[in-house]
């Protein structure tokens, strides 16, 4: 049976790639974009949704579907604001949850980061703990909340901070534990793909069991 697909967060290096594998899909047939700039993609099966993403709850007519993938986020030296920061990596897809739950979608999935914790000194690490207890709270049935380590790739934007982390990566990955590793953002996009088709135990995934799932698709 063809599915519709929620996509959020479909301009970041993540969702970039999972928007060119649910359109490669012949499962899916529909994919909704929600999100603020466009992510230029005529592909026809793409429904796009230009809007205020602070505002999403007025979405509640067009977000509709079978399964909502939240990539959305942002980072300190992007965003240094604290408030705003907590509007998207916490207001948005908390938001997205719970619009999820009013209109019947039972399969949310969304990425968090490794060292979440809602109880952390840390505020970008007590946000993103904070959001995932906001999303779980929300009862989906099928809620997947991924924890991946510093995620590798090209961003369009420069990070000078995570471009440095990630060459020290690099160099010591072969005696960095398993769980801390950086992971690429492809690995990330098959991991959510495989969720969505056959779902898991753990709601909670960590960067490792990530690059397990991933594997199997």
């Amino acid at each position: 049976m063809s599915k519709i697909a929620i996509l959020i967060g479909a301009t970041g290096l993540t969702g970039a790639i999972l928007l060119e594998k649910l359109l490669s899909d012949s499962t899916i047939k529909t994919v909704k974009l929600f999100s603020r700039n466009s992510a230029e993609n005529k592909h026809p099966k793409v429904e796009e949704y230009l809007i205020d993403m602070y505002h999403l709850n007025d979405q509640i007519v067009n977000f509709t579907g079978d399964v909502v993938f939240c990539c959305i986020g942002t980072t300190k030296a992007k965003t240094p604001d604290k408030e705003t920061y907590r509007k998207i990596d916490y207001g948005i897809p908390v938001a997205a949850a719970n619009l999820s739950q009013q209109n019947g979608i039972n399969t949310f999935i969304v990425i968090s980061s490794l060292g979440a914790d809602s109880k952390s000194n840390v505020f970008y690490s007590r946000i993103k703990g904070e959001m995932e207890r906001g999303v779980l709270s929300a009862g989906i049935e099928n809620t997947y909340i991924l924890q991946p380590s510093l995620i590798s790739g090209v961003r369009k934007e420069k990070r000078l901070g995570e471009q440095l982390a990630k060459i020290f990566m690099r160099i010591l990955d072969p005696i960095i534990p398993r769980k801390y590793r950086a992971i690429h953002p492809e690995t990330i996009a098959l991991a959510m793909l495989v969720l969505s088709k056959k779902g898991n135990d753990e709601h909670i995934i960590t960067s490792e069991r990530i690059k397990e799932i991933a594997a199997k698709c």
